[in-house]
């Protein structure tokens, strides 16, 4: 037992490091000093005092972006805490250890690591650990997308942090479970957990809870579509954060208010808050809200008109997420690019971003592809080698048997037959179980071909089987129809405004429309016509033999049976839009058929006109003329301009219940003016 000054010492740096926790969270900066004041004394101190200290320490150093060293002291409390058989201190370390391999963007890692420590805290009489413990495999869940699971660890998290009478614990478990209705999108439970998180934040006298308390409202309302709601909590954090003096969550609120009076069309606001954002991101060396600042400043100038600023600032922000190589958040900043260029008049501009745009979601959709054949290919390698170790075990049994005969052969001559009879059943019997085996490994070999070269949500063809197809049947002739013009098509089809369909009804969703988009599909076209799903969004047709003249009728009927579908989700109707580029096939300028490669890119340029210049329409690139007077890489590059210098004819089909076609040619060009004005 300790003496009495020795414990009232004790006491008082327990406290000092009770203290310090909130500096931790909030400003990292300044807790690392007071922790290395009394650093000395913790590390000699009993141990829940010191590993109080330890884990205090490593969560400031991950705050501060020093995940090596908080790595090493996550570490060193959890060898500390095996030493001296403390579930409590260990539960402490794994955690730690969990959230500094997340900030390494290990997740898997630290999920696992979260579930563990939530295990060992439970064996332990400790709520407020057992509270924490049980937010971290909630959190964990949820960012698995497994959201029941999420639910239940969250709301046990809840009712352990009441019973612990700890309101900074409560006060943590509400806010864990605001964000997770948020996520699910159940705004009216989100708000009623929200109204019991702000009055326990309101009990703390703690200016950086009631700010992390504000920032989860804004998330909410801004869900939610109640964009005024989160703009006020977003101030009302940002003065709590001044008054802590916590740079860090300045600058992410900073840019968060620029981007939300970005989106309401404030561009003087967005472009003011931006720039105080830069400020207090240098401050703490924040690359990516400096980045994503930069982003705000530039759509925010392009509103205002001042088109190559803006352009200048969006380049310098979007070079940090390509150095980082963050390809989901690159994509959504290229979209919302184009958008905006789209809405200044740059088509030429938008329709660049959106290109890059797509690429991006190609790769994303090419990576998830080959992970799913990679998934499927080492499920049949271990069905193959538990096939092939049961026939091993048969015939180990067999040889086992063999064995056994010949000593019973030895030992009793006149059983001989029936042993011979016997063995023949076994025989028949493995040889039976074989071909079985066999008829099987038949089987699976046939639904794994057929898997490779089907996109498993809409049974389409996928773009690896188009492109096998396209390699051994390209460059054949047309066969005749008694004299009638008959060629092949393509048709490229994408979805028209998909990431709002994605973003307000969620991506079961928008499963859901491609799934109805394929069927719609099957129904326009006809059983000969090869059906693909192109990449995301995108689907591609190719039609072996159709009448030249008739392919403005199919386009036709494309659009106006995807506008048909009313799809119904929730209770809320969906109304659905495609865009589309198409071409006979195959292309022949000079006399010369174009590869199908370089036919599909003509297209897809001619599918990101229409939908650069109004969507809910078709362009059919018919032919060219003239082509001798420039290049073909000329069009390529710019075939926009190419239709308006009067190189290439096309074919316009509105989208609606009308279904009004129109052809524009170099003749109507040069009454008309941009090409943009003749399909206004």
């Amino acid at each position: 037992m300790l003496p009495p000054a020795a414990h009232a010492q004790v006491s008082k740096l327990e406290q000092h490091i009770a203290a310090v926790r909130e500096d931790g969270r909030f400003v990292p900066a300044r807790a690392l000093q007071r922790l290395q004041e009394v650093e000395t004394q913790a590390r000699s101190a009993p141990l829940p005092v010191r590993a109080e200290f330890l884990t205090q320490l490593s969560t400031v150093r991950m705050r501060l972006g020093q995940n090596d060293l908080a790595m090493q002291l996550a570490e060193e409390l959890i060898a500390y805490a095996r030493l001296n058989k403390s579930d409590v201190a260990l539960a402490k370390g794994m955690l730690c250890k969990a959230y500094v391999t997340f900030a390494m963007n290990e997740r898997r890692a630290s999920h696992l690591l979260a579930f563990e420590a939530e295990r060992i805290a439970n064996r332990t009489d400790d709520l407020p650990v057992r509270v924490q413990a049980t937010i971290s495999a909630g959190q964990s869940w949820a960012e698995e997308g497994n959201f029941p699971f999420a639910l239940a660890k969250l709301q046990a998290a809840v009712d352990l942090a009441r019973q612990s009478n700890s309101p900074s614990s409560l006060a943590a478990a509400l806010n864990a479970l605001t964000l997770l209705y948020t996520q699910m999108r159940e705004y009216d439970k989100g708000f009623e957990v929200l109204d019991e998180l702000l009055a326990v934040s309101g009990t703390l006298a703690s200016p950086g809870r009631m700010a992390q308390a504000k920032n989860t409202e804004y998330g909410l309302a801004l869900d939610a579509q109640q964009p005024q709601r989160g703009q006020r909590a977003l101030l009302a954090a940002l003065a709590l954060e001044r008054q802590l003096g916590a740079r860090g969550m300045v600058a992410v609120t900073l840019v968060n208010l620029s981007d939300s009076y970005l989106k309401e069309g404030d561009y003087a606001r967005a472009l003011r808050y931006a720039n105080e954002a830069i400020t207090a991101a240098r401050l703490v060396n924040n690359e990516q809200v400096e980045a994503t600042a930069r982003l705000n400043i530039g759509q925010a100038l392009i509103g205002q008109g001042r088109l190559q600023e803006g352009k200048q600032s969006v380049a310098t922000g979007l070079a940090y997420y390509e150095r980082t190589a963050n390809q989901p958040d690159m994509q959504a900043v290229l979209l919302e690019y184009g958008m905006a260029l789209e809405k200044a008049g740059d088509m030429r501009g938008a329709v660049t971003a959106y290109h890059r745009e797509r690429g991006i979601s190609n790769q994303l959709f090419e990576k998830q592809r080959q992970k799913a054949v990679y998934e499927l290919q080492e499920k049949y390698e271990a069905e193959k080698k538990q096939r092939q170790i049961e026939l091993l075990s048969r015939e180990n049994q067999l040889k086992s048997t063999e064995i056994d005969n010949r000593r019973l052969q030895q030992r009793v001559w006149w059983l001989l037959a029936l042993v011979l009879a016997m063995a023949s059943v076994i025989v028949g019997l493995l040889y039976r179980k074989v071909r079985h085996a066999n008829v099987q490994l038949k089987v699976k070999n046939q639904e794994l071909k057929r898997q490779s070269s089907r996109d498993p949500l809409t049974s389409l063809y996928n773009r690896r089987h188009f492109q096998e197809f396209m390699r051994s049947h390209a460059g054949k002739p047309q066969p005749s129809y008694g004299g009638a013009d008959v060629v092949g098509a393509l048709f490229l089809l994408d979805v028209d405004h998909f990431k709002h369909i994605n973003d307000r009804y969620g991506h079961a969703a928008g499963d859901l429309v491609l799934t109805t988009i394929a069927e719609t599909l099957h129904e326009v076209l006809r059983e000969t016509d090869m059906i693909v799903r192109w990449g995301g969004e995108e689907f591609l047709a190719f039609l072996p033999a159709v009448a030249r003249d008739g392919l403005d009728d199919i386009a036709r009927r494309i659009l106006n049976g995807m506008a048909a579908q009313n799809i119904h989700y929730q209770g809320q109707t969906i109304q659905v839009h495609v865009s589309v580029g198409f071409a006979p096939y195959p292309l022949a300028p000079l006399g010369r058929p174009l590869t199908w490669e370089r036919s599909v890119n003509l297209i897809d340029m001619a599918l990101y006109l229409a939908k650069a210049h109004g969507r809910n329409r078709a362009y059919g690139l018919r032919g060219f003329q003239q082509v001798e007077r420039t290049t073909l890489e000329a069009v390529e590059q710019d075939l926009e301009r190419a239709w308006r210098d009067g190189f290439v004819d096309f074919s316009v089909v509105l989208g609606g219940t009308d279904g009004m076609e129109k052809t524009v040619t170099q003749a109507n060009q040069a009454s008309d003016g941009v090409a943009a004005a003749a399909i206004t």
